[in-house]
């Protein structure tokens, strides 16, 4: 199969977390310490924020990544990618994956499947291309194959989260009662993709999502970013939206952790990495969660259970 394009047309915004100026410039590695493993004593931690892909595809990104993002410390295969988190203590692995193009969903779905009942520690997610011929029965498939939802990117996918594309899955997804987690906040946002993500995401666009679907339940990674004000203000307004805090924590980017958005719904913000494409240590987002010391039951929801009850309604 193909592999993702490594060399976009540069439509993007002029400025971004993935820019100096108008130049695009790989981002630097973060030499810091990991953990061996997650510290004794934390309630059952579920990354909800991990991505899995087939071989060829996953070397594909990260030559992108290397190329106009951030060096990747986790060049990992699937079984790997396993085995490194669920070997240091995690519980439960929701697993993401994205198709750029039409015609590739269906490969990717099986894959993940497959990984998924092998081990039932990862909750696989589905993907499809909004738009593309059969999406529903594309999706009808994959939860029938077990996945616990569908990922969706509209940076690499080029698409507001309110096109009328998107109506067909996100009825599949209310229908079957199946999340769907949708990276539609700007951030981070780079002029090699092949579309004005500044342009195409907005929380207002987001809202309209919420409003024309309630019956859908919303995930939206990254906290939001950058509009983090906006999501603490559709978190008080909506039931059916969640976030989860994917690198928006870790100290990477040139931004304040947003505590307040973190404190506004507790209960509806799930613990994220990103693992593998991270350009910095695997626990790093989950040692500066602890040490906003957000209190127990707070972090036992934020860091495990919140996800559970969303991919596996428990």
């Amino acid at each position: 199969m193909d592999h993702p394009d490594e060399s976009p047309a540069c439509l993007g915004p002029a400025s971004g977390w993935l820019t100096s100026g108008s130049s695009p410039l790989p981002l630097p590695a973060l030499n810091d310490e990991e953990g061996p493993r997650l510290p004794e004593g934390l309630p059952p931690v579920v990354d909800a924020h991990v991505h899995l892909f087939p071989d060829g595809v996953f070397e594909a990104i990260w030559r992108w990544f290397d190329r106009y993002g951030w060096p990747i410390r986790y060049k990992l295969h699937t079984p790997q990618v396993v085995s490194f988190l669920l070997s240091r203590g995690v519980h439960r692995v929701v697993a993401l994956h994205y198709a750029h193009k039409p015609g590739m969903a269906r490969f990717l779905n099986a894959y993940v499947a497959e990984v998924a009942r092998a081990e039932p520690r990862v909750l696989g997610l589905a993907t499809v291309m909004p738009g593309e011929e059969g999406a529903a029965d594309i999706l009808a498939e994959a939860f029938a194959a077990g996945l616990k939802g569908v990922k969706l990117h509209c940076h690499v996918q080029c698409f507001a989260p309110d096109a009328p594309a998107l109506h067909e899955v996100y009825e599949a997804c209310a229908r079957a009662g199946r999340p769907l987690v949708m990276h539609a906040g700007r951030e981070p946002a780079s002029p090699q993709y092949k579309c004005d993500v500044h342009a195409l995401c907005s929380a207002e666009r987001v809202e309209r999502v919420l409003k024309d679907h309630p019956g859908l339940q919303l995930c939206i990674p990254h906290l939001g970013a950058d509009e983090f004000d906006a999501y603490e203000r559709l978190l008080e307004r909506h039931d059916n939206l969640w976030l989860d805090t994917t690198m928006a924590v870790a100290g990477y980017f040139p931004i304040p952790v947003p505590r307040r958005l973190l404190e506004a719904r507790p209960e509806r913000i799930l613990y994220g990495t990103d693992f593998p494409n991270l350009p910095y240590a695997w626990d790093r987002e989950l040692k500066q969660l602890l040490a906003l010391k957000l209190g127990d039951e707070v972090e036992a929801g934020l860091l495990g259970q919140n996800a559970l009850q969303l991919f596996e309604g428990c």
